[in-house]
């Protein structure tokens, strides 16, 4: 895979960072995006009503760099902070960055050297999850590096629906995405939705783009894993999210597509939504100790989760995820108290 070296010029990045109390990884974020080693950006620093000190944290590095824009506005959540920051940026290319994470200081200039100045395109590279233990692990994106455009995008674009691991990460950030992929498929965003949420954006985008690149294992991106908080969070609102979401990609589907082609991407989409239903079952097994049982098997007794069940299949390998999707397929006494007690263990032991 070779770098475009066509027009051999800089184009403008946009980086957007939402933030929403974080203070305590704001300096390390931000300074990791002005020592980029590419000139022609900009950091976008979105303070979604941040109660901890960050709006004022981030007025301060803007009085450092000229670069570096600050939006205040009301908490919105993810999606409505993302969106202002789209509405300030000024470049040609977008690339998001969470306020927790942190990024290699080559990273823009070894994706933005694959830009061709197409408005329609995406360059992906990998990503390192870093523990709050101090352990690492690189995660590479399933779909083989390269770039896909043409035919070849055309056979790759049903893959990023309906899999157990998907071969693009859905995730917006750790890409280079053109400014009217995201400006024209924002309409799809809904602030509502708090799980899942970057999927509105990217799979409307990935249908869209009409030239993907995937760097040859390039983890330029530091996602921080923080266990204690994942482990003990519960959102008593998961399966309405999933529910909402499930709407949202329906959309997209029946305005992107027609004819076979819809008809295929309804099936990977049916699957996509009993992938998104193991871990509203996850949600519930681990997180709610006194309800689990009842919403559990209320989840999966509801009438469209029992059709989607009956008409499409999906494969898991993870053994966690053979479990959960035992109980979708037989929810019961016996199934449920049985995830009970293995998300007890498993959650002992981490």
């Amino acid at each position: 895979m070779e770098r475009y070296l066509g027009l051999m010029r800089n184009y403008k990045i946009s980086m957007i960072v939402p933030v929403f109390n974080a203070k305590a990884y704001l300096k390390r974020c931000v300074g990791s995006l002005t020592g980029q080693n590419y000139d022609d950006l900009e950091v976008i620093l979105v303070d979604d009503g941040s109660t901890d000190g960050s709006g004022d944290l981030c007025d301060e590095l803007g009085n450092t760099d000229p670069r570096i824009k600050v939006v205040h506005k009301e908490n919105g959540g993810l999606v409505s902070a993302w969106k202002a920051g789209v509405e300030t940026g000024t470049g040609e290319y977008f690339c998001f960055v969470d306020s927790d994470d942190w990024v290699d200081p080559d990273m823009v200039s070894g994706m933005a050297a694959f830009l061709t100045g197409s408005d329609q395109e995406i360059i992906s590279s990998d990503y390192v999850i870093e523990r709050d233990d101090g352990s690492s692990q690189f995660v590479w994106q399933r779909l083989e590096p390269g770039i896909y455009e043409g035919k070849e995008l055309e056979k790759t674009i049903p893959k990023i629906l309906g899999e157990e691991r998907r071969y693009v990460c859905m995730s917006r950030c750790m890409k280079l995405i053109s400014r009217r992929l995201v400006q024209d498929n924002c309409k799809y965003s809904d602030p509502r939705i708090r799980t899942g949420e970057d999927t509105t954006i990217m799979l409307p985008a990935l249908i869209d783009c009409r030239r993907l690149v995937i760097m040859d294992h390039k983890a330029y991106y530091h996602y921080l894993y923080v266990r204690e908080s994942m482990i003990h969070k519960y959102d008593q609102r998961l399966f309405e999210n999933i529910e909402l979401l499930k709407g949202i990609i329906d959309q997209i589907i029946d305005d992107k597509f027609s004819g076979i082609r819809r008809r295929e991407m309804r099936e990977r989409a049916q699957k996509e939504y009993l992938h998104l239903l193991l871990l509203v079952l996850k949600n519930e097994a681990r997180g709610n100790p006194k309800g689990y049982r009842r919403n559990i098997l209320e989840i999966c007794r509801t009438e469209a989760v029992r059709k989607t069940v009956k008409s499409v299949t999906i494969h898991v390998e993870e053994k966690s995820n053979r479990l959960l999707y035992l109980v979708l397929r037989h929810p019961n006494h016996v199934t449920v108290s049985l995830l009970r007690m293995a998300m007890i263990v498993y959650y002992r032991k981490r």
